[in-house]
């Protein structure tokens, strides 16, 4: 199968970005070795000299940089450089992916490096994909486990790759000062042998992870049945309490998918600007019973960057006093009060301003760009309107009374509850 691609030309900068996104993140973890894929994105930067010298290097020395991100659903590596040094850096991306075999020493030197990245990650970096995990049974964080991967051998690491590095499950977008045409032949030159059987993962036959929270009989046929959310119309489920660095209360809603309803999940994607500008801010001159509260929507903040499940992280701050429930309470208080009645257009333009400017600052990046044509066409392929240019357009045209059904939608939504409890010293 031809590696699939997408070319956008954009003329005048003398750059270029390159994104290669793969179907491969945290989710795809073999029972027992979580963190294989957050492992192989670092292989994937191979160390050594002469022909086979550091992907980096070679990148820099031709006055580019390169880098790369494992999520829960896919990673992404990208690399921005000067536009005529484009047939190099597709000729050394294709080669990492037809050599890759590590060494022991290499997954031995990665692996305290990845260590050393899960440590650095407290229970705040955390927090989106603790939450998740509790809504949605089954979901794994792209960090991984120290002591799970201590063990991962290169045997290993070559399984995966081998399983899920695969051009049908691979998207090369590049943004820049290109000819579409004469960059097709480029990639086909390049990547036109890129087949490479799959294998069993060995890991695969460890011993399994503990049994999974049960998923509901007839989950979404959108949404994998090991990462179904609790039933609509159940409350929120309070889970174990989370090590903080304060009190405080953080409460999960599923967002909609997009590729089934995108007309809501931009419509919530605006509802979540209105609450953080405007109606969590009231809400604190109005209650001394909390003393920060803010949401953010989609992953870390960024919406679109992974397929459903997706969700609104609310992050609420407990006053001495204040219990969970209380806390929960009064932010679906507010969020029932936008339900009942649409924001006013004072409220509702600020909103979009923001949203819209942060679209087009992230757009004005070539990589943004080329990574985000990536996501659109592996995670929402066929869906109009998750293009750099296409979503503030979309953005524009999202009504108040959108925005208060999207309230609604989101109080009837699966929903989780996690305590947050300051750590002791």
């Amino acid at each position: 199968m031809t590696l699939p691609l997408t070319v956008e030309e954009v003329p005048g900068r003398g750059l270029v970005a390159v994104a290669l996104t793969v179907r491969a993140g945290g989710d795809d973890d073999p029972p027992g070795r979580h963190g294989t894929a957050h492992l192989v994105e670092h292989l994937m930067f191979p160390r050594g000299a002469g022909e086979d010298s550091g992907h980096v290097a070679l990148v820099e020395e031709a006055g580019g940089m390169c880098n790369a991100e494992t999520h829960r659903d896919h990673t992404v590596f990208h690399t921005v450089a000067p536009a005529d040094a484009l047939p190099e850096i597709l000729a050394w991306e294709a080669r990492r992916l037809r050599r890759f075999a590590p060494a022991p020493a290499t997954v031995r030197s990665e692996n305290a490096i990845v260590a050393e990245e899960i440590r650095a990650s407290d229970a705040g970096t955390r927090l989106w994909d603790t939450v998740l995990a509790a809504l949605y049974p089954g979901a794994r964080d792209a960090y991984g486990t120290v002591a799970e991967l201590r063990a991962l051998t290169p045997d290993e690491a070559e399984a995966f790759f081998r399983r899920h590095y695969r051009p049908e499950r691979a998207v090369l977008s590049v943004a820049g000062d290109v000819d579409a045409g004469r960059t097709a032949e480029l990639v086909e030159r390049e990547f036109g042998g890129w087949t490479r059987p799959p294998v069993p993962c060995p890991a695969d036959r460890t011993a399994p992870d503990p049994a999974p929270a049960p998923a509901p009989a007839s989950p979404s046929p959108s949404v994998p049945p090991s990462l179904s959310a609790r039933p609509h119309g159940v409350a929120p489920r309070h889970e174990a309490p989370v090590p903080y660095h304060r009190d405080g209360v953080a409460i999960g809603h599923a967002l909609a998918d997009p590729r089934r309803d995108r007309g809501t999940y931009f419509a919530q994607a605006v509802l979540c600007e209105v609450l953080r500008r405007s109606r969590l801010p009231r809400l604190l001159t109005r209650t001394a019973r909390l003393d920060a509260a803010t949401v953010r929507c989609g992953y870390q903040g960024q919406w679109l960057a992974s397929a459903a499940p997706d969700l609104a992280l609310v992050l609420l701050g407990r006053a001495p006093g204040t219990g969970t429930d209380e806390a929960v309470g009064l932010w679906r208080d507010t969020l029932a009060e936008l339900a009942a009645e649409p924001p006013g257009q004072e409220e509702l333009r600020p909103a979009l301003a923001v949203l819209r400017a942060a679209c087009h600052r992230q757009a004005d990046s070539l990589t943004a760009r080329a990574v985000t044509h990536g996501r659109a066409a592996l995670l929402f392929p066929g869906l109009d309107g998750t293009g750099p240019d296409t979503i503030p357009e979309h953005l524009a045209a999202v009504t108040a009374p959108e925005v208060s059904a999207a309230a609604r939608a989101l109080l009837t939504a699966p929903s989780t509850v996690r305590t947050l409890e300051r750590a002791t010293p």
